[in-house]
């Protein structure tokens, strides 16, 4: 059966024509048939320039993701070349990285993959299927990265709601069929008790790594707030840089345990962990101000319909904080929606200082690790943001 051409309609101001690697479902003139979902097909501006190879899904929003600008077959040649592109690319970055122990080996689009999330702990690789086609060829992706890294185990975890939208199940295995229990695994420096097979998206926040770092940098001395804390990164790094004091917070029960775990484990003291939602603990009228406050909250605007109520949730965490911090105080705060741009973010946090009536500087502007890259073409790909500021 010869493959379908996706053709763009005529009035389509389609993102593909500017470089980006999605068409949607509304942007062309006829979809394929279902037959060909899972497959390569190549899309076509409306006077027929051809733009590019991609996988096509019928089922989803987003028909088609581009993965080549060249005429290429999807297959399991193409993935290993792909893959071993991706792991050169992550080795590149081990001198400036630091560690090369804990870091994401493959992102999705951004390395020609379009679904596949790939991430490293030590010996154990995490991986993600979240596209149909990417999904058929797992047992070539799963094959090449035993055989170039040959790791302990990988764990396939196949359970990311986001999975529906292509009309694929949930799932999670690991390559040996074993169970792999929870354990020690170590992360910048520290030793946490993960549970890659059971956890949160790929067991672990790895894009928050550096920025861990780089706010201790800050906490000497000075009495530290970490909010949204999950199992208490920002606070144990802060800690073992000489905060005074540590305070950690977290809605989840379970995330606090998992901190004080990690805590008593790494022998780090003089930290503190608490179940609270940081909105009321931030607007009660206790009257600790705090040096340090670490805002690293879960995404709020998890779609664009839910964009302003994230936008005011974001601007009021703000406005609380710098009114718990003394004066040249530091706040560390971050955004992981790809929906609140930089520019947003910053007119979000530009807003709760002068609510504050605080003056507020830049020290440092935060992004995204290197391994997770960015592609300029595609603002989806980048999701993370935030600013260490200074709060006069």
């Amino acid at each position: 059966m010869t493959a379908p051409v996706l053709r763009l309609k005529h009035n389509a101001a389609a993102r593909a024509l500017r470089g980006h690697p999605w068409v949607f479902g509304n942007e062309v003139e006829v979809l394929a048939p279902a037959v060909h979902d899972g497959e390569a097909v190549e899309c076509r501006d409306a006077r027929g320039r051809f733009l590019g190879s991609g996988i096509y899904n019928s089922r989803s929003q987003i028909v088609w993701r581009r993965f080549s600008r060249d005429h290429a077959a999807f297959d399991e040649a193409f993935v290993r070349g792909a893959l071993d592109r991706a792991i050169a690319r992550r080795a590149a970055l081990v001198a400036e990285a630091g560690d090369a122990t804990a870091r994401r080996l493959v992102w999705s689009e951004s390395d020609d993959l379009p679904g596949l999330v790939v991430d490293q702990f030590g010996d154990v690789l995490v991986v993600q299927t979240q596209t149909l086609a990417t999904e058929r060829l797992l047992g070539a992706v799963l094959a090449v990265l035993n055989e170039r890294l040959q790791p302990a185990e990988i764990i396939v975890r196949n359970d990311a709601p986001i999975r529906r939208l292509e009309g694929l199940p949930s799932e999670v295995r690991t390559f040996s069929g074993r169970p792999y229990e929870p354990r020690w695994v170590r992360i910048g420096g520290l030793e946490y008790w993960l549970d890659l097979q059971g956890g949160q998206k790929t067991g672990f926040y790895l894009d928050q790594t550096r920025e861990h770092a780089k706010v201790a940098r800050h906490a000497a001395g000075r009495r530290v707030l970490d909010c949204f804390c999950n199992q208490g990164s920002f606070a144990l790094h802060a800690a073992k840089a000489g905060a005074v004091r540590v305070l950690g917070l977290d809605s989840s029960e379970e995330a606090i345990a998992l901190a004080r775990r990690d805590a008593e484990r790494n022998g780090v003291m003089g930290v503190e962990f608490a179940s609270a939602n940081v909105f009321d603990y931030l607007a009660t009228k206790d009257a600790t101000l705090w040096d340090l406050i670490v805002l690293d909250p879960p995404p709020f605007a998890r779609s664009r319909s839910a964009l302003e109520n994230a936008l005011r949730g974001y601007k009021e965490i703000n406005l609380r904080a710098m009114q718990r911090l003394v004066p040249g105080g530091v706040l560390a705060t971050y955004s992981c929606s790809h929906h609140v741009t930089a520019e947003v973010f910053r007119e979000v946090v530009a807003d709760a200082a002068h609510d504050a009536k605080r003056k507020v500087q830049v020290l440092e502007f935060c992004h995204q690790p290197p391994d997770h890259p960015v592609l300029v073409t595609m603002p989806e790909s980048e999701y993370l943001r935030g600013f260490i500021l200074r709060v006069e």
